[in-house]
């Protein structure tokens, strides 16, 4: 998933810093595909995580709680409203050329759209923000003493 974050960021980057580029020719057409590929493997690691709730290791705090929740929060909030303003836009959505969303003729459905228009990037934004604190959290609390080493949770080898 850090690595299809990773691609996501740079295509929202090209597309916005570099229009009319290789670099935008090269990552945003793989923008939507893998969005939807994203939160379909937040659903499934969310309910993984409700699967195995009691052999989960414990919160460090509530702060970190509340950041992880912020952070799959936005993991789904992201590419709903992208796939809300898709349907209400009429147009296609072929992801893989797998018939999703077949388009539809006449007007847009403002009350899909504008949701997406107006929040989709921001907090694409956000969620990046996000990520790096949660990076340096996680770097923090490595290297102060005292604190719980949580590298080894995250990598998978606790």
């Amino acid at each position: 998933m850090a690595l299809l974050l990773i691609w996501q960021f740079l295509s929202a980057l090209a597309h916005y810093g570099f229009e009319d580029t290789a670099f935008e020719s090269f990552f945003w057409p793989t923008h939507k595909p893998l969005g939807l590929i994203l939160i379909v493997l937040t659903v499934i690691r969310l309910g993984w995580a409700l699967v195995n709730l009691s052999r989960r290791p414990p919160s460090i705090n509530l702060a970190a709680k509340l950041g992880h929740a912020g952070l799959y929060g936005l993991l789904l909030l992201i590419p709903a409203l992208a796939l809300l303003r898709q349907y209400g836009s009429g147009r296609a959505f072929e992801p893989f050329g797998l018939p999703l969303m077949s388009g539809f003729d006449g007007d847009k459905i403002a009350w899909m759209v504008e949701p997406g228009n107006l929040l989709h990037g921001v907090l694409g934004w956000v969620l990046l923000a996000m990520i790096v604190g949660h990076i340096g959290m996680a770097l923090l609390h490595r290297k102060q003493s005292g604190q719980i080493n949580v590298l080894p949770r995250m990598w998978g080898k606790d």
